[in-house]
């Protein structure tokens, strides 16, 4: 842990200070502070080196001659462009003969320090108008700052504007807008440049969506607007479905301690979030990144949301595993201009700023010479045309960050301010009157609140954290080209309008993704949810993990990850993969189906063979076998079978209003006729044997032919019955959606339940009442006696509707027209057979006994 530890404090060294200062006389040129004398001045407190407290041992191992004051020194020359937009800011108003006139304007510089217990050290420092502070004196007075600007960390803002405010001076931040700062009854006399801006959120919550990341990972700096960021950041998530898979914290306080692991971040243990979104600055991502390890992890997408790592590439620059490890990243900044910025640079020269220590290591750093002013140690001296222009690779300091530009605008809105307060002192007091330190701090207050103008870039300038502005990103990817080298390429833009007007462009062919991707990265916890399948969340886990089930029957869905599976059109059915609804196409029990064709045939066929039979008793009417039994009954029952058969027909084929209430009505009368043709057959035989016996109450009812009305009265109930069914609710054609899974079955609806039930009964009544009689009389005396096939067809009979009772409740569809029909042919078959081709293989094929004659002469012969 101590090898480790030392080898941090070295990896810091040559991240921000490359080249060591020697020799004592170096020191002497040290200050921590930088001063521009002016007419007014103003105060600035950035972050310029910070320090690093460790074991004494290390600091020794690390400075080879410790000085009291730069022993602990790092300098964080990525924000040295603060510093030199300051200059350009304050050399272009000095320049400017309409703002402030005959004024010139200066600054104080102090660092701002990151360390909480150093916070005020800078303001004290200001206060007390020396290097050194002592609280409530003020050792100079020739220094009067009417402002201040400050703030790349708003807890920084905050924690000198206590201080600030007991003197009413004006502090403007030129850091991200953060709305505890807005807060004008804890912070009345701080303004921030910074418009309020919510759109970076929104834009990261697009390029997820854009590219399908739903499971990821939140590092946040761990001070009030990383905790602000991911506030607002979740709440957004959770409006999308996205989730949180962890979230960590950046120290953004630089203090290094001996530490022993605890509370360290393994990216490994989610190896299912391939995506990080990062908001912090990038100091504290490295001492993140050192501190836990990270360059040994698998490599990941890091979505970068804070502006200030434009600086990237220079950061990394001589790092090859930090460049590997942050290759494919995405980067959101905004593109700054301010005009005439990059020239100012590119005209420097070592000459410029004789005796600031800020600048001789600056040119330290960049050329590894000093100006001939300050030159100490081994550096060489600096030749007097060098430039930036001349150095090839430095480019990253000529770029505007967010906070450079709104440092531009901070001190033109203060110098706007100042001006607009000299033109009121000028209208009101005297005009010779040009002492210019009557003007004190709480006098700039009302100029602040009112300033407005337009800088030279274009864009309004003003306090009103309310205005609207339109917020435009680009979207750089991270790419390495060399070992050592690494460059930005804007993949896309995020422009923002107002929270309902937004847009996102990508051009996903320039990205370029870690190595360790072929494609596109994906960062789900459960797959997506395909068409044809919904997801089912679970128990105690974020929405983002979830179960895939296939849709349930009739039900589809066309999209991914549906929460819920819709239900098709009753007119449609699912596909196999149940991912589109199909239209249902109609069907019926038609004579081009299969079961409908065999039914027609068998109707048919029965049909023939009834008209046969029917022409053999029309043919043999005379003979003995067929006149014994009543042979007006037979052409009756005959007839009524035929059309038994033929009804039949009815059923089959495309239903319509007609055959729908011709089909249960036809079966009920002709099947009533049939059955009571049966019973008036039996009650025939029982009344011609009756009749024989002594007695002439049976011989009169024959005589009388009392059973040729059974017909007519058991067909005169089944009529009524049938017409009190048509009356209160006829059959009618319906269609059936559900019984099979691609068809729409039509077929005839019953109407009254009640009535086609009735009617079942009616028959079934009639039926048992000739299987009574018939059973009866099976056993009387004589050679033509047919009481015995009589009895057995009407068992036959009411076999097939008894079974037909529970088999048509339990089938659906065609199946149970199919049913209907299928028990009306067997039933009627039955009769036939039953009751006439025994008859009939006596006719044809023993026509010895087909008359009386030969019957008699045999019954002699076995006497």
């Amino acid at each position: 842990m101590y090898f480790t530890f030392n080898c941090l404090f070295l990896l810091l060294q040559s991240l921000f200070t490359p080249v060591e200062m020697t020799r004592k006389s170096c020191y002497e040129f040290w200050n921590p502070s930088t001063y521009m004398k002016a007419d007014i001045i103003l105060g600035a407190f950035i972050p310029i080196f910070i320090l690093l407290e460790g074991p004494k041992e290390i600091q020794q191992f690390i400075w080879i001659q410790p000085d009291i004051v730069l022993e602990n020194i790092l300098l964080q020359w990525k924000n040295y462009q603060y510093l030199m937009t300051l200059y350009f800011a304050i050399d272009e108003i000095n320049k400017d003969t309409h703002l402030l006139p005959n004024v010139t304007l200066g600054f104080h510089i102090y660092n701002a320090f990151n360390f909480h217990p150093r916070t005020l050290e800078g303001p004290l420092m200001w206060l007390s108008g020396r290097n050194e502070f002592i609280p409530n004196y003020k050792c100079k007075t020739q220094y009067k700052a009417l402002g201040i600007i400050s703030g790349t960390r708003s807890e920084y803002s905050a924690g000198i504007g206590s201080l600030l405010e007991r003197y009413k001076i004006p502090q403007v931040n030129y850091g991200p807008f953060d709305s505890m700062l807005s807060d004008k009854d804890t912070f009345p006399s701080l303004y921030q440049m910074s418009p309020k801006d919510t759109a970076l959120t929104q834009g990261v919550i697009s390029v997820l969506l854009h590219f399908g990341w739903k499971w990821v990972g939140v590092i946040v700096s761990d001070d009030l607007k990383g905790m602000e960021f991911l506030s607002h950041l979740k709440a957004e998530m959770v409006s999308e479905d996205i989730c949180v898979a962890f979230t960590k914290s950046l120290k953004t306080n630089w203090k290094v301690q001996y530490t022993s692991g605890v509370g360290l971040a393994n990216l490994n243990h989610h190896p299912q979030v391939n995506v990080n979104i990062l908001y912090g600055d990038i100091d504290d991502l490295l001492y993140f990144c050192l501190e836990n390890k990270l360059l040994s992890s698998r490599r990941k997408v890091w979505i970068m949301a804070k502006l200030h790592l434009v600086y990237l590439e220079s950061v990394f620059f001589k790092r090859k595993d930090l460049i590997n490890f942050f290759t494919g990243s995405l980067l959101f900044s905004k593109k700054r201009n301010i005009p005439g910025f990059k020239n100012f640079l590119e005209s420097l020269t070592p000459s410029y700023y004789p005796g600031e220590f800020y600048f001789y290591k600056f040119w330290i750093d960049k050329f590894d010479c000093a100006p001939p002013a300050l030159l100490c140690g081994r550096n060489k001296p600096c030749p007097l045309n060098i430039t930036l222009k001349n150095k090839e690779g430095e480019n990253d300091i000529m770029i505007p960050s967010e906070a450079s530009y709104s440092i531009w605008n901070t001190v033109y809105a203060v110098a706007h301010a100042i001006h607009n307060m000299f033109l009121r002192k000028t209208e009101i007091g005297s005009h010779e009157d040009k002492n210019h330190d009557r003007f004190l701090p709480w006098q700039l207050h009302p100029f602040l609140r009112k300033i407005q103008f337009t800088n030279t870039a274009g864009d309004p300038i003003s306090f009103d954290e309310h205005k609207n502005h339109m917020e435009i990103y680009e979207i750089q990817n991270f790419m390495k080209y060399t070992k050592q080298h690494s460059y930005l390429v804007k993949v896309g833009e995020f422009v923002s309008k107002s929270p309902q007007d937004q847009s996102l462009f990508i051009n996903e062919s320039l990205i370029k993704w870690p190595n360790n991707f072929n494609q596109t990265p994906q960062s789900v916890c459960t797959q997506s949810c395909g068409p044809g399948f919904w997801k089912i969340l679970q128990e105690e886990r974020p929405v983002c993990c979830f179960s895939c089930v296939p849709c349930p029957e009739k039900h589809i869905s066309n999209l991914t990850d549906q929460q819920k599976c819709i239900a098709c059109l009753i007119q449609e059915y699912p596909n196999p993969e149940r991912n589109h609804c199909l239209p249902k196409s109609a069907t019926f029990l038609s004579f081009e189906d299969p079961l409908g064709m065999s039914l027609a045939c068998m109707a048919l066929g029965f049909s023939v063979s009834t008209a046969a039979v029917l022409g053999i008793f029309l043919k043999y009417q005379d003979s003995p076998i067929i006149k014994a039994n009543n042979l007006t009954l037979s052409y009756i029952l005959l007839i009524s079978l035929l059309l038994c058969f033929l009804c039949s027909f009815l059923f089959i084929g495309h239903p319509n209003t007609v055959s729908c209430i011709l089909q249960q009505i036809t079966f009920a009368l002709v099947f009533t006729l049939a059955l009571s043709t049966v019973l008036a057959k039996t009650i025939t035989v029982i009344l011609a044997f009756r009749a024989l016996k002594p007695g002439r109450t049976m011989r009169r009812l024959f005589v009388l032919g009392i059973y040729n009305a059974v017909i007519p009265f058991c067909v005169l109930i089944q009529l009524i019955t049938s017409g009190i069914w048509l009356a209160t609710s006829p059959p009618y054609i319906d269609t059936d959606s559900y019984s099979e899974h691609a068809h729409i079955i039509i077929l005839c609806n019953n109407g009254s339940v009640t009535a086609f039930y009735c009617m079942l009964v009616y028959l079934g009544t009639l039926a048992l009442g000739s299987f009574t009689v018939a059973f009866l009389a099976r056993n009387l005396p004589d050679t033509f006696n047919e009481a015995k096939f009589l009895t057995f067809s009407m068992v036959v009979f009411c076999s097939v509707w008894v079974t037909f009772v529970p088999v048509y409740q339990s089938t659906k569809a065609k199946a149970m027209v199919a049913v209907e029909v299928f028990s009306i042919l067997a039933s009627s078959a039955g009769l036939l057979a039953c009751i006439f081709f025994p008859k009939c293989y006596i006719i044809l094929r023993e026509p010895d006994k087909r008359n009386l004659k030969c019957f008699k002469n045999k019954t002699r012969i076995k006497k």
